[in-house]
This record gives C-alpha cells, sequence and structure tokens, in this order.
C-alpha cells in the first residue's frame, strides 16, 4: 500500500496549520481530524483538507494509506473540528472506479501544497493517467453521524 511519511519540513507546515485551525482559521477547507486509533483507542488528530464535489463533503489522503486511514476504516467514524465547533461524522470509503473526478478537483485546489505527493499526476493528467494512481489515494466521504 501506498504511504509516504512526512519529512521535517511537512511536519512543520502541518503543526502550523493544525495550530491555526484549532484556534478557527481555515487555510482553504483545513480542518482537524479526530479519529480513535485502531489499536490504542486513544483520540489522534491531524490536519486534513475538506472539500466538496456535488454538494458531498470529502477528504482525500494524498500521502496514501496514513495511519488516519487505517483509523477510519476499522473506527468507522471521526469528527471535524474548525476552533471550538466539531462535527462528527461517518465515513464512506469512495471505490476506486469513481475517485477520478475527486482526485482531479483536490488537484486543481491543493497541487501548490501536495503536488509532491502525487507521483506527477496532475489536474489535466490523461484520465488513465488518474485511474491507474487512485489506489495509492484513499477518499471518503463524508456522512454525518
Amino acid at each position: 500500500m501506498r504511504y509516504l511519511a512526512p519529512h521535517r519540513a511537512a511536519a512543520i507546515f502541518n503543526a502550523v496549520t493544525k495550530w491555526l485551525t484549532a484556534r478557527g482559521i481555515s487555510l482553504m477547507g483545513s480542518r482537524v481530524l479526530a479519529v480513535r486509533g485502531r489499536k490504542s483507542g486513544a483520540v489522534r488528530t491531524t490536519v486534513v483538507n475538506l472539500f466538496t464535489y456535488e454538494g458531498a463533503q470529502y477528504l482525500l489522503a494524498p500521502r496514501g494509506h496514513t495511519q488516519w486511514v487505517r483509523n477510519l476504516r476499522a473506527v468507522g467514524e471521526g469528527e471535524l473540528r474548525l476552533g471550538r465547533r466539531s462535527e462528527r461524522f461517518i465515513p464512506v470509503e469512495i471505490a476506486d472506479a469513481d475517485k477520478s473526478p475527486l482526485i482531479r478537483l483536490y488537484l486543481r485546489k491543493w497541487a501548490w501544497e501536495t503536488g509532491a505527493f502525487f507521483d506527477g499526476l496532475k489536474a489535466d493528467s490523461p484520465e488513465a493517467d488518474i485511474k491507474a494512481a487512485a489506489p495509492g489515494f484513499p477518499v471518503f466521504r463524508i456522512d454525518p453521524a
């Protein structure tokens, strides 16, 4: 399974973004994702980019099958936070065959931030290239809990 671990610079950027988001300042849709650890049971948090497509909200994991992805799959619920507001949700994982428009939208919005994680894939890449890469990028629809 595809997973890219964050480097030091990314960890610093994520920490600053998480700090701002936790205080109610969203950077282009950022939220703090809180999900219970599948092994420890402790609540884990990380910053994510929430986006909307055709009226539904989604999360995409540009680094691949990360710990937050594995925890969401195992636990089956999470919470998105922005400042003092929090919203519980049920994640619905999207099938690889249905990810192309979501990956394209994500790249249009955040390629400046996360483009390096997509191994040369661009928003205007051929459909075949996006479909081939789709298994490496978990995507979840966010349904209210």
